[in-house]
């Protein structure tokens, strides 16, 4: 199980890299201007939650690559014993966009929710966790192909 965990965590390293290349792309294009991470730790910051705080860029993207690395970690354990599916790993990353920004980054008042969303914001962020969910999936899949056999006694013949 460790091993399984590792592997997702460094999958999901991977998988942000690849959604954080797609939120800029988004909002080098003017389709998001303010990246939803950023927001996130702001309102967690000391002071009012929806004005700019020193260090909130820097600590947005640490909590986001943690987040990333966290939720791979839990794909990981998840499909410890089979091969990945990428349309798996889709859903997987689709269910973590529509968990928190449909529901727990509404509730707390940092976005509106998707479908009160301003049209970009949306699209960008869809398009950014069906990368997650993609890369996430092949990058399991690598790891674990690529690891070969377990030595003897680990008890899971994939390594």
């Amino acid at each position: 199980m460790f091993r399984d965990l590792v592997r997702g965590a460094a999958s999901g390293l991977l998988a942000t890299t690849a959604m954080s290349a797609v939120m800029l792309a988004g909002d080098r294009a003017g389709l998001m201007p303010d990246q939803p991470p950023k927001r996130i730790v702001r309102a967690f910051m000391p002071g009012h939650r929806h004005r700019p705080k020193q260090g909130e860029k820097a600590l947005g993207t640490l909590t986001h690559f943690a987040f990333g690395t966290a939720c791979g970690a839990a794909f990981g354990v998840l499909c410890r014993k089979r091969r990945a599916p990428v349309t798996l790993g889709v859903g997987y990353g689709l269910a973590i966009w529509a968990v928190s920004y449909q529901g727990w980054v509404p509730m707390m008042g940092i976005l509106p929710p998707i479908s009160d969303d301003r049209p970009g914001r949306p699209a960008v962020m869809g398009a950014a966790h069906v990368v997650y969910g993609a890369t996430l999936a092949l990058a399991v899949n690598g790891i674990r192909r690529s690891a070969g056999p377990a030595g003897p006694g680990s008890g899971d013949p994939r390594g």
